[in-house]
């Protein structure tokens, strides 16, 4: 049944691997888990798909392979509510406990099917109908060890199968990101180096240095391997950008959490010959976009964060930007960037389906290459992706 399972996951464009198969096994062979079909579906969730861009396909898979369980004898037919409400609870000794019986699958169902023909009123405390509160292997609120769960909620985990509707929520890669989202779509732009001192186990090491050393352990340890990819952050703030401060604040919490290599730099609209790093002290200590460019080397990756909404008067022309005279257009001062750190793009908050009819978007997204992706998850990821070339 798993195999199968297994394989109709292939079938469905899961990239699950044989090696993350069998890690499942090994943990159901530990009894990880017990009967739960909702347990099943967290572990095998877990240790087969790598990506959570890929529940969504994983939950319809899921859905589809087990349709036949879902519908159990009888479920057509409807429970009554007042049956379903607790009103007592029996409390049983351990003696008491340990003389409850395992009816097993095939039993559990075909009682259940019967129960649900036979009971015409609601039950509680008792140890056969289906009700609360008592050791029958049916409803909730009470004690057994093998059963169905009827209504309320989970207390002992000890429920083979769950009498209600099951929702698992799709991931949509066009929703406003939060923080979570965006951290799991900037963990593809990674290289993992080891650096700093050496506190963390070399297994590999330690195994092959005591088999050298005649069984004596010769402990091996080597650096915490960490993420070594740059990442030069230019925002766009204020004006426009207001109604986006949320989702900036967000995008740059992660990448403060997922980049140990990380700097930021504000502007507004376009990117002229002076950057700043405090909003508050942004005329008065001003860093000169010629010293950004000779600070960083050619392997950091440029994002920039904006909605590109401007006068063309901005990016083309010098004197156009609208706070002061600058000398040289944003267009040049944006080619001089992206020529120096090849590996850039720049991230919109605003709808990708309203770029076309804003000039300064266009022209933006044409001196970038083309490397404009929207803020949302299938964006980032895009952008990430292009960043990883």
């Amino acid at each position: 049944m798993l195999v199968d399972f297994f394989l109709h996951l292939k079938d469905r464009q899961l990239p699950v691997s044989t090696k993350e198969f069998l890690t499942l096994l090994a943990a159901l062979q530990q009894g990880v888990i017990g009967h739960s079909l909702d347990d099943f579906y967290v572990l095998a969730r877990t240790t087969l798909v790598k990506d959570e861009a890929n529940f969504d396909k994983y939950d319809r898979a899921f859905a589809e392979y087990f349709k036949g369980i879902e519908a159990l004898p009888g479920m057509d037919k409807a429970i009554p509510e007042e049956w379903l409400h607790q009103s007592m609870k029996r409390h049983l000794t351990p003696e008491e406990q340990a003389k409850l019986e395992k009816l097993g699958w095939d039993k559990l169902m075909a009682e259940f099917e019967k129960r649900l023909a036979e009971q015409k009123g609601r039950h509680a405390g008792g140890s056969k109908w289906i009700g609360t509160g008592g050791s029958s292997p049916f409803g909730h609120g009470g004690t057994h060890p093998e059963g169905i769960r009827v209504g309320g909620k989970s207390e002992n985990r000890s429920a083979v199968k769950v009498w209600e509707q099951r929702e698992f929520r799709n991931l949509d890669d066009q929703v406003e990101l939060g923080t979570r989202n965006i951290k799991v779509a900037l963990r593809r732009l990674r290289r993992f180096a080891r650096t700093g001192a050496a506190e963390e186990l070399d297994l590999d090491g330690t195994i092959a240095g005591t088999a050298k050393n005649a069984g004596w352990l010769d402990l091996h340890l080597h650096p915490e391997r960490h993420n070594a990819v740059k990442v030069l952050l230019f925002l766009d703030i204020g004006g426009s950008m207001d109604d986006h401060v949320r989702i900036c604040e967000e995008l740059f919490s992660a990448c403060r959490s997922e980049f140990k290599h990380l700097e930021h730099y504000y502007f507004h609209n376009c990117v002229y010959e002076g950057l700043w790093k405090d909003n508050r002290r942004r005329h008065s200590e001003r860093i000169p976009t010629h010293d950004v460019l000779h600070r960083y080397g050619s392997d950091y990756k440029a994002v920039f964060v904006g909605d590109a909404s401007m006068s063309p008067y901005e990016i083309l022309h010098p004197g156009g930007s609208v706070e002061h005279w600058n000398e040289e257009p944003g267009a040049v001062w944006l080619g001089r960037i992206t020529g120096t750190f090849p590996h850039a793009i720049w991230l919109n908050p605003e709808p990708e389906h309203v770029w076309q009819y804003r000039q300064s978007t266009a022209l933006i997204g044409n001196l970038m290459g083309g490397r404009m992706f929207p803020l949302t998850l299938d964006g980032l990821t895009r952008g990430m992706r292009e960043l990883s070339k």
